[in-house]
């Protein structure tokens, strides 16, 4: 048994030390908002937050974790309010098939604790993850957006 502290919540998980923390999110604890994508931690859809980090979850073995605290898409809001960063994706309509969305919004999210007025610069340096629509554009125009309120 591994214990886990997602979204501030412990949950105590039996998997194989070596399994990829995306599938023991998505399998063993039932969050099912961080993505598979590529499984190499290249397109950035299992983006979560390790300790505040923005950290792609597919390659990421178990036992890598410890008793590092975990944030996946669910627990950015707060009190039942969205985070900056999911609010304005759905004010800047950026989803289209909305599968890069949660790790999109992860890696925003984490450029926001270090920078909290990205510039396109700071925004194309910081979000590597790809968007198979190519909303690129709207990902930026939501970060600035985010970072205006």
């Amino acid at each position: 048994m591994v214990s886990l502290n997602v979204n501030d919540k412990v949950y105590q998980v039996d998997a194989d030390p070596r399994t990829p923390l995306l599938w023991v999110l998505r399998d063993y604890v039932g969050l099912t908002g961080t993505k598979y994508g590529c499984g190499i931690a290249q397109c950035g859809a299992c983006t979560v937050h390790i300790d505040g980090v923005a950290t792609r979850s597919c390659s990421l073995p178990l036992n890598a974790v410890g008793a590092k605290k975990i944030t996946t898409v669910e627990g950015l809001a707060t009190d039942g309010k969205l985070h900056k960063v999911q609010q304005a994706w759905i004010d800047n309509d950026v989803p289209q098939c909305g599968y890069c969305k949660s790790g999109m919004i992860m890696a925003a999210a984490a450029l926001f604790k270090e920078n909290p007025k990205p510039s396109d610069s700071d925004i194309d340096g910081a979000i590597t993850n790809i968007c198979r629509c190519g909303t690129y554009q709207q990902v930026r125009e939501a970060i600035h957006a985010a970072a205006k309120a």
